[in-house]
């Protein structure tokens, strides 16, 4: 696969106000509602401050800050996809498209589609910024082709920060582990220099909010599987329960019992499942058959919402979403898969890790 990351040019400044408006009437918003937003778009005015500059009329840009500012500008750039061949990902400003990379067929194909939408940008005087485009080549036999955007060559890269995830060309999760823990160790020392009275609930209350955020966002796209990774994320938590006064010298796995705390390996399991059973519940914008595929073997033992394992050649493979959950969602009881909510199911996951905390540890040595 080759992946071009794509990067507007200051995007929310450079929206003419006046084209903005033409594609509001297409999108069906006439009358006093277009009226309303464009004279909540005009005779703005904005200066530089510290050394302060004139005032100076802003005619293009939407607000950014506001809410209708993004909607405003998403539906700018909706028509961006048109004449696309290959995909293409939108979520505000960033902007992906991508293809195979099985031959000069398909890297044409995605160098038509780059000057397509070069094209749609100056058509609509919304400019890319060609500096900092770039193209990730994905796969070990990919001949890492060279493309272009108004001539001008983009750079490759090896790793790209793409809504808070770091990727890298060889899709493991190491700089992404690496970024967390010191994101969370940074907040961890900002509360052990500034909180004075540590009383237990505080600390959790501090710890639940501001640091493990961080080590679980969006786990189920880049889950460690390397030891050295799982260790370093869990120092995080072994560091915040050695703050809690009485529990310095207490053994980890004591500490987790006494503040009724899961070790965040065993987190991101139920994690995964809650993932699979939203998809079955039809309550993730994710189509369950994206990732999976249902056990037509007609076995009888289990539940009735068993998935078919796959077979996978790579270790990396091995890891991924689609194939670690599939073992351990179909040992599941049927009264768990057959939860009649996502609360419900929760609690039974909650109940499970009481009553047998190893049955994630199988998954966990899977």
């Amino acid at each position: 696969m080759d992946v071009v990351f794509l990067d507007f040019a200051k995007a929310f400044d450079k929206v003419p106000h006046n084209r903005l408006a033409a594609k509001l009437r297409s999108h069906g918003i006439t009358g006093r509602l277009l009226s309303w937003i464009m004279e909540w778009l005009k005779d703005r005015k904005q200066r530089v401050r510290g050394t302060f500059s004139h005032w100076a009329s802003v005619l293009s840009g939407v607000p950014q800050g506001s809410v209708l500012g993004p909607i405003l500008f998403l539906i700018y750039i909706n028509d961006l996809d048109y004449g696309i061949r290959n995909w293409i990902l939108k979520f505000a400003d960033d902007t992906k498209v991508f293809s195979r990379a099985n031959g000069s067929e398909d890297c044409a194909s995605l160098q038509k589609d780059l000057d397509t939408l070069v094209n749609w940008s100056e058509e609509w005087h919304m400019l890319f910024n060609v500096g900092k485009c770039k193209v990730m080549h994905f796969g070990r036999n990919n001949q890492s082709n060279d493309y272009y955007m108004k001539s001008l060559k983009l750079e490759t890269t090896d790793t790209e920060k793409d809504l808070g995830i770091v990727i890298t060309s060889d899709l493991k999760s190491s700089q992404q582990c690496s970024q967390d823990y010191a994101k969370a160790n940074r907040i961890l020392g900002m509360i052990k220099r500034t909180v004075v009275f540590r009383s237990v609930n505080i600390l959790l209350q501090l710890y639940k909010s501001l640091v493990r955020p961080h080590l679980e966002y969006c786990t189920a796209a880049w889950f460690p599987h390397y030891q050295k990774d799982k260790k370093l994320i869990e120092k995080i938590q072994r560091r915040f329960m050695r703050m809690v006064p009485g529990l310095r010298e207490v053994p980890y796995e004591s500490r987790l019992k006494s503040l009724k705390l899961w070790s965040l390996e065993h987190r991101r399991v139920p994690a995964d499942l809650i993932e699979v059973f939203k998809m079955f519940q039809g309550l993730s914008i994710v189509d369950l058959n994206t990732f999976f595929e249902l056990d037509s073997t007609g076995r009888t033992r289990g539940h009735c919402l068993k998935l078919k394992k796959g077979r996978v050649s790579t270790d990396l493979r091995q890891h991924f979403f689609s194939e670690r959950i599939v073992n351990i969602w179909n040992r599941l009881e049927p009264s768990i898969v057959e939860s009649s909510s996502l609360n419900i199911f929760k609690s039974k996951l909650q109940s499970l890790h009481d009553k047998d905390e190893s049955f994630f540890g199988q998954y966990l040595s899977y």
